[in-house]
């Protein structure tokens, strides 16, 4: 199942991805030259559970077009992004040049990263906005980051709030219309696509995706044995009372459980 999704999404990702971050960003050295700016404002939701960046081992699983990776290098970490889409690879290395640091970008699959091992460890592992629900299966992904964190390293995780899902398609409407427990594959329009152009939109190939409730996330990276510090809700900006992210913070630490099912 894994595999079949993996293609679609690759494929979707690699469909005019640079364009639309042109289009949304500029052009890598404009976006470098901004990331000089305000390079500290993409890391607001992760620096005060990271420190001092300098000199540490980050890896950006999805990292997507580099904005975040990059921002770390910015801060002297030593930043390696693995993401499906060859085209984001191209403008996040080109923007990494423009902006003076080094980045380490692997195209694949983040459940088929070649020579895993030889990654090593590192001190933090960030995931971010939109990426979970690529995933058939969370204990998968939580794996690969519990076997790549070293001993006290910090998982970062910052996405979506399930509960969101509530209120699809809710303008107007006094209850939510969405399921916030539908556990079906569903086809959906690329991300990035609606950064594009209007008349650049077409020809653009779909994803599938499925959702997965705060219970399902929590579980499984608790599952892993990484150990939760803290789930962060942070209120939507158009609407206050409902929350639109999270950051769940999770560490590499030595703490043995019974079994939760003897």
């Amino acid at each position: 199942m894994h595999e079949q999704v993996a293609k679609a999404n690759k494929a979707a990702w690699e469909t005019k991805a640079y364009q639309a971050w042109v289009h949304s960003y500029g052009t890598p050295a404009e976006l470098a030259e901004e990331l000089k700016q305000s390079g500290m404002h993409n890391l607001r939701y992760w620096l005060k559970y990271t420190g001092d960046l300098k000199g540490k081992r980050v890896l950006n699983l999805l990292g997507s077009h580099g904005r975040k990776a990059i921002a770390m290098a910015m801060q002297g970490a030593e930043v390696t992004v693995v993401d499906i889409s060859e085209e984001n690879r191209l403008y996040a290395l080109e923007v990494a040049a423009a902006a003076g640091v080094n980045l380490t970008y692997i195209c694949s699959d983040a459940l088929r990263i070649p020579d895993e091992e030889r990654l090593g460890q590192f001190d933090f592992v960030l995931m971010e906005f939109g990426v979970l629900h690529y995933f058939t299966n969370l204990n998968d992904i939580f794996s690969v980051v519990r076997h790549r964190l070293g001993a006290g390293g910090r998982f970062l995780l910052t996405d979506f709030h399930p509960f969101a899902r509530a209120w699809l398609n809710t303008t107007n409407l006094s209850q939510p219309s969405g399921d916030y427990f539908d556990e079906s594959l569903k086809e959906g329009d690329v991300a990035f696509g609606k950064l594009l152009p209007e008349e650049e939109q077409s020809g653009l190939n779909k994803v599938l995706v499925r959702g997965w409730t705060v219970g399902d996330i929590i579980t499984a990276i608790a599952s892993t044995g990484l150990y939760i510090r803290t789930f962060e809700e942070i209120p939507g900006a158009t609407n206050p009372k409902v929350p639109e992210f999270y950051t769940l913070i999770a560490d590499n630490a030595d703490v043995r459980l019974a079994p939760l099912h003897p």
